[in-house]
């Protein structure tokens, strides 16, 4: 059975791979399927999935590319984010949800440029839009421009000194829910699923909780297979999986040179997600499409 990555960035976000970098890779690693999941932006989508059609017509190697989003929401105090899978990612409504996400971004990025400048940085977002063009700026594009331009020695030395939640120059930014974010993605015809659950580390019981209450706005799946996970985490997730009747979904998270050491597919080395989980995935959305048609049908 071959492997899938159902988490991935591009440059589009924070990864340091173009999309159809990305897909070259994932062909080259011998996935069968590869979801690109960017930061609150769709933007790399159309280039990943014309680059696998081009080499699927002229009979290359080519890759099952999945149009996905990873959305960075707020649970109380808690970053939680949520992956979207086969997103309808043309969705006018979905689009003009982005939009927001982009405007609130752009605002974020303004103040923590002036915040930088006040430490003596020459650095405003028109300067980082240019430096990386076509990509959502993350607090990596941050950390790059820092030790490019010779503010830092390291890009840890960037969060610890200018980037990190902790320092006087960091401007969060307004973020939406889980909720939120679960249900946009169901209008756009996809797969909600809860990423890196373990990475949260808010107990059992108040995973639990948030859990059932995603689930009673729409959850599917969750991710039990990631790259930090250990054994228990696995087995921690597959049992949450059961209990609430979700989906299992996994990936490495992989941002190329920007997460050094972590690789697609195969995160650090002991990561496998396997085939079967697409299939059940794909089962799930068959079986909702019909639902829906049923309806449909019955209503005239």
């Amino acid at each position: 059975m071959r492997a899938i990555d159902l988490h991935t960035h591009t440059c589009k976000s924070d990864g340091s791979y173009t999309p159809a970098e990305l897909v070259d890779y994932a062909i080259e690693k011998g996935l069968s399927a590869v979801a690109i999941t960017d930061h609150d932006t769709i933007e790399g989508l159309d280039e990943a999935l014309s680059h696998a059609e081009a080499l699927k017509e002229k009979d290359l190697p080519s890759i099952e590319v999945i149009p996905g989003i990873e959305f960075s929401t707020k649970y109380g105090e808690q970053d939680v984010h949520v992956v979207g899978l086969y997103i309808a990612y043309d969705s006018p409504v979905f689009q003009d949800a982005l939009a927001g996400f982009v405007d609130s971004r752009t605002n974020r990025n303004r103040k923590m440029c002036e915040n930088l400048r006040g430490a003596g940085i020459d650095i405003t977002y028109e300067k980082l839009q240019a430096r990386y063009p076509d990509s959502v700026i993350t607090r990596a594009h941050y950390a790059s421009y820092l030790l490019d331009e010779g503010y830092v020695k390291s890009r840890q030395d960037a969060f610890a000194m200018y980037l990190g939640d902790h320092t006087k120059y960091f401007v969060p930014r307004e973020k939406v829910t889980p909720e939120q974010a679960v249900k946009l993605i169901l209008h756009a015809g996809g797969i909600p699923i809860l990423a890196h659950p373990p990475l949260y580390h808010m107990g059992n019981d108040r995973l639990d909780a948030l859990t059932a209450r995603l689930t009673a706005e729409g959850l599917m799946g969750i991710e039990a297979f990631y790259s930090t996970y250990s054994n228990q985490d696995i087995r921690d997730m597959q049992r949450l999986a059961a209990k609430y009747d979700l989906l299992l979904s996994g990936g490495s998270d992989f941002h190329g040179a920007n997460k050094p050491g972590l690789d697609l597919g195969s995160g650090y080395g002991k990561l496998f997600v396997p085939e079967e989980v697409l299939t059940k995935m794909k089962e799930r959305l068959a079986n909702i499409n019909q639902r829906m048609l049923f309806h449909k049908g019955t209503s005239k």
